[in-house]
């Protein structure tokens, strides 16, 4: 069975700094037609920084959308034709000081394929060293250490919802109970 869609039109109703929007009008494989949402996003990356082996470094931060303060892994857009690892490393350091000596790259997800096409990689930072915090001026993050041995529980418990957060912190957990 044929599932994809035919583009007829599309029209840009909104540019902004962040993402735009778009109307789609398509034929489905049936001969109907639908209208479709679509927000165009650059992508983005997501980090979880190991500061040992016991340790994850997550932060706090406010979520004017959710109305809610996140405990989240650090994350941040991609520029303009930046690589997902150079944003992962200039990320990490502007949100949480650190630097990673070792950064590998743990997986790549759509975050809602039903109406964006962004995507998110997501890394492993190790082996950490201090540098300077560069936080943006629209940005308040507090740093929150976490014990590893703690996050399944916090998960479960409704104290991490974010879901790059979520998908980024149980993959790690399972790399390391490999070795």
């Amino acid at each position: 069975m044929r599932l994809n869609e035919e583009l007829i039109e599309s029209h840009t109703i909104y540019r902004g700094r962040v993402v735009t929007l778009r109307i789609d009008t398509v034929r489905l494989p049936n001969g109907n037609t639908a209208r479709r949402e679509i927000v165009e996003h650059r992508g983005a990356v997501a980090i979880v920084p190991l500061l040992d082996r016991e340790t994850v470094l997550l932060i706090r931060q406010y979520r004017q959308a959710v109305g809610e303060t996140l405990l989240e892994i650090p994350a941040g857009t991609l520029e303009p034709d930046e690589p997902p690892d150079a944003c992962a490393r200039r990320e990490l350091q502007e949100e949480t000081g650190y630097t990673a000596r070792q950064l590998r790259p743990l997986f790549s997800q759509y975050l809602a394929p039903g109406y964006s096409q962004e995507v998110l990689h997501v890394y492993l930072a190790e082996d950490l060293t201090p540098a300077a915090q560069g936080l943006d001026a629209d940005e308040l993050v507090e740093l929150a250490p976490t014990p590893l041995s703690a996050v399944e529980q916090m998960i479960l418990d409704g104290a991490i919802k974010d879901s790059k957060t979520i998908a980024g912190l149980l993959m790690t957990l399972r790399l390391l109970e490999r070795g």
